[in-house]
């Protein structure tokens, strides 16, 4: 297929070779921490929501998420949820970016932008929904990297990467993994040996705090303080420890782990981007299938890339162009969802997919 590329992990290429793809197999969709990146995967979230294609197995889908992750996920659950995610699409795209902004000041914009998608008295509604169960990834910051103070933070940010890249083992010692979630127990990836973090019921006190808190990029918006429930401290960006996709969420050799990406490489954490050698713990990628937009498809795109968070800098005296950009980035991948169900609905999907080599560690 021209726009869209689809692979998948040795068991789930392995099932879908065998017998093609249902969306019922599907337990678990991750929303990885990609800032602006996230706006090629809302042809294919909007599609799934008008369909229905996720959350009708008798087990709840987990929708598990970091920053931009979180914020998709959060439109899945509200009453209207295709209304809510255009609304967060058109609230994101529009963030204003200024020379004169602070971290402070960056998060009061944030906060504009989840409150025109997730409504208070809706929230009641989204934790209660009976199809699909929310983890909000985010990071507790430790010592230096809870200071506010920019240089402060810049130093407990250093260090973190320099000791992250002798070993991973070493991030809590400046970022403790907090997942807020909601149903009567913490998602199943919380039981596994190698798993390390706490778990936080979200409520209705709590809910946007905790979506804000997944989304405050370290230096760059300021962090959430004090969450209500949870333990005391500034919460950042969940993408600090859970960049894309750092779990092996199955439970049964059937379940696929649903990822929508914009590249082929899959990092663990937020400090391995430079770290070439550093992919997820092998297993962990056996259960995905990860779907993105094909090279040629990005040619297309203005400046023929993904959108990033550098546009907010390149285009800080001409943010229409920004914008413009963006929603022409948005119209491209409009029919990748459609694309992805045509393919699985023909069985065209046992021919098309691709087998992720197993990842090495480093």
């Amino acid at each position: 297929m021209k726009r869209l590329r689809i692979q998948a992990g040795k068991n789930a290429y392995g099932l879908i070779k065998d017998g093609g793809f249902s969306f019922d197999s599907v337990s678990t969709y991750v929303g990885p921490a990609v800032g602006p990146r996230w706006l090629v995967a809302s042809g294919f979230d909007l599609a799934l929501i008008a369909g229905r294609k996720l959350g009708s197995r008798a087990r709840p889908v987990l929708l598990a998420g970091s920053s931009a992750g979180a914020w998709r996920f959060a439109a899945w659950v509200q009453p209207e949820p295709g209304k809510s995610y255009r609304q967060l699409l058109k609230a994101y795209i529009r963030i204003p970016f200024k020379k004169t902004h602070t971290p402070e000041t960056l998060r009061d914009a944030l906060v504009r932008v989840v409150n025109a998608y997730v409504k208070d008295d809706a929230i009641p509604f989204a934790l209660a929904n009976d199809h699909f169960r929310l983890a909000f990834t985010t990071a507790r910051a430790r010592h230096l990297t809870a200071s506010e103070i920019v240089w402060v933070q810049w130093i407990g940010l250093g260090a973190g990467y320099l000791l992250n890249r002798l070993s991973s083992g070493n991030l809590p010692l400046f970022f403790e993994r907090v997942v807020f979630h909601n149903g009567p127990r913490p998602p199943h990836f919380f039981f596994r040996d190698d798993f390390r973090g706490k778990a936080v019921p979200l409520n209705p006190i709590n809910f946007k705090h905790a979506l804000l808190a997944s989304g405050a990029i370290p230096m760059i918006i300021a962090g959430i303080r004090d969450i209500y429930g949870a333990p005391t401290g500034v919460y950042r960006d969940g993408g600090l420890v859970d960049y894309h996709l750092n779990h092996d969420y199955s439970t049964r050799e059937e379940d696929v782990t649903l990822l929508f990406h914009h590249q082929e490489r899959v990092i663990p954490g937020w400090f391995d981007r430079t770290l070439v050698k550093r992919r997820p713990r092998p297993g962990v990628m056996d259960s995905v299938l990860l779907i993105r937009p094909s090279e040629e498809l990005i040619r297309t795109f203005p400046g023929e890339k993904v959108p990033d968070r550098d546009d907010f800098v390149t285009f800080i005296d001409d943010p229409k162009t920004r914008i413009r950009n963006w929603e022409e980035v948005v119209e491209r991948c409009a029919p990748l969802g459609e694309i992805f169900i045509e393919a699985v609905e023909s069985g065209k999907v046992r021919e098309v997919i691709e087998k992720i080599e197993e990842p090495s560690t480093g």
